[in-house]
């Protein structure tokens, strides 16, 4: 924080946080400071300034907030310039983000993208959109998702409840194929944290007739052939024993 304080000495008052910087200080999990990036007004007189990268733009009064005592592009308008700069998986997971924390929702961003047509990247983040899910409760939980998708599996259910005979909330997959009853875990550190819970939990769902798989960083992020080949593998059993559902896997 304090090298905002530091950078926010050195801006003229119009000047305002944006980017990744108005991202992270509006909540989001992303690095703020590498560079940190400002908005100016076009008729600013600002040139480059160490350490941070500087663009210039106009402000509609909509577009400015304060945050964390900071002046900071709007969450809208900060998310949908994110997005524009990043990759289309890249750009989901921001955008998943932002919905999952309640921070904008999706008819805002949507109608962001609309009104700026013609902002460089804004065609991948108008498809970004269509694949934002406001239930993805990490960044690698996105990526996993955005895998299966682009890969031309059927799209999977986020963070769906599995209750018993008796209505009794047994599990909640991050990723489920309601149809197959399948259920995706992606375990990052905090699953080795609660391993014994999670154990139980997965042998109720199993018990339950919910099959699961799990994966790490490391499957999805250096080896993701093999996660596409095994949940497609998995599919593809399941639905031999479910006939109407075989023509969508």
């Amino acid at each position: 924080m304090h090298r905002l304080r530091a950078a926010k000495r050195r801006l003229p008052a119009d000047a305002a946080f944006s980017g990744l910087t108005a991202a992270w200080l509006h909540g989001l999990d992303v690095e703020p400071c590498n560079p940190i990036q400002v908005t100016v007004p076009v008729s600013a007189g600002v040139s480059a300034r160490a350490g941070m990268e500087v663009r210039r733009s106009t402000f509609e009064k909509t577009d400015l907030v304060n945050a964390k005592s900071f002046r900071v592009t709007s969450i809208v308008r900060t998310v949908g310039e994110v997005c524009c700069r990043l990759s289309l998986v890249e750009a989901v997971v921001v955008a998943d983000m932002a919905l999952n924390r309640r921070l904008v929702r999706l008819d805002q961003l949507a109608s962001w993208a609309a009104a700026n047509p013609g902002h460089r990247g804004a065609r991948t983040f108008r498809r970004a959109l269509g694949y934002a899910d406001r239930g993805a409760a990490s960044p690698m939980e996105t990526r996993l998702r955005m895998l299966l998708i682009l890969a031309g599996l059927p799209r999977p259910r986020t963070q769906v409840e599995i209750r018993d005979r008796w209505g009794r909330v047994i599990g909640r997959p991050d990723l489920y194929y309601e149809e197959y009853k399948l259920g995706i875990e992606y375990d990052g550190g905090l699953h080795r944290d609660m391993l014994a819970e999670d154990n139980r939990r997965q042998n109720r769902l199993l018990k339950a007739g919910v099959r699961l798989l799990r994966f790490t960083a490391g499957d999805v992020l250096g080896n993701p052939d093999r996660v596409v080949e095994e949940v497609r593998s998995m599919l593809h059993s399941l639905s031999a024993k479910q006939p109407n559902a075989g023509a969508r896997a």
